[in-house]
């Protein structure tokens, strides 16, 4: 696994055309002016309702969308879309996690082959089936699994598999967009679970784009609000459960069954 750098967006503000009829369209500001940084083995949430803004900033630092103003760097080194080419230094480093992966995962293609894919793509030298073997151990599972194809795989096993394409080519941030969202509850907590494991043992920095924030609290440790392109507030998790300070936070917590025990630091 790649050391984990640093991560930040520097003061990103994005505006999205609104249409309209007969030319009466008009703009939207999607995100205003967000700076964040995430550290190396920190796990960070992103919080907030559909519409807030949080997937178009998670987009920019992706490297997926320009940014109208600010910037994104990763270790010092701005990050900007271009070709894969131009980016293959930063998607070895960071990897994005889809919130439905078995829409991105080919059905004509085995899994092993799903896993080793980004090797290829990213020009990583080695034993390819070696990396492949190792990174399905990392996520629980064994070799049977390679031969499987999409419609053999449950939701869990299938966000497994999008795990270990990251974990293959040694990526040490992941962003991890509503990465629980479809499960049920027991493959929620495992899928949890496992994140935290690959943050705590191995040093990956995990964000997580989500309007769970019981999820949010059960494997980060910190977090900021978002709400109509803005952050509304940013603190520790454990702080934005006990106290929080903007009604956004109040009306997300409110959505929660119950106060969530977060896994061990």
């Amino acid at each position: 696994m790649s050391v984990a750098l640093t991560l930040r967006g520097d003061s990103l503000s994005r505006v999205h055309t609104r249409p309209g009829r007969r030319g009466r369209g008009g703009t939207v500001a999607a995100v205003s002016d967000v700076s964040l940084s995430l550290e190396p083995g920190q796990r960070m949430a992103i919080v907030g309702r559909s519409g807030s803004g949080k997937s178009t900033l998670l987009r920019m630092l992706l490297a997926l969308d320009l940014p109208d103003s600010g910037g994104v760097s990763y270790g010092g080194r701005k990050v900007e879309p271009g070709s894969l080419r131009s980016l293959r230094w930063y998607r070895r480093s960071v990897q994005y996690i889809p919130q439905d992966p078995a829409l991105s995962l080919s059905p004509r293609m085995s899994v092993g082959a799903l896993v080793s894919d980004p090797l290829r793509r990213l020009g990583i030298e080695g034993d390819h089936r070696g990396m492949t073997r190792r990174a399905l151990a990392q996520v629980d599972l064994g070799p049977r699994f390679e031969s499987r194809r999409r419609n053999e795989l449950s939701g869990g096993q299938a966000q497994r598999v999008a795990i270990a394409r990251a974990l293959a080519i040694g990526a040490g941030t992941l962003l991890a967009d509503e990465p629980v969202s479809g499960l049920d509850l027991p493959l929620r907590d495992e899928t949890l679970e496992l994140l935290h494991r690959l943050s705590v043992e191995g040093g990956m920095s995990i964000l997580m784009v989500t309007h769970d924030l019981e999820a949010a609290a059960r494997l980060c440790t910190d977090a900021m609000v978002m709400s109509a392109g803005e952050v509304v507030e940013r603190a520790p998790i454990s702080q934005l459960l006990s106290s929080p300070a903007h009604p956004e936070t109040r009306l997300l917590l409110r959505s929660v069954p119950r106060l969530p025990t977060p896994l061990s630091p």
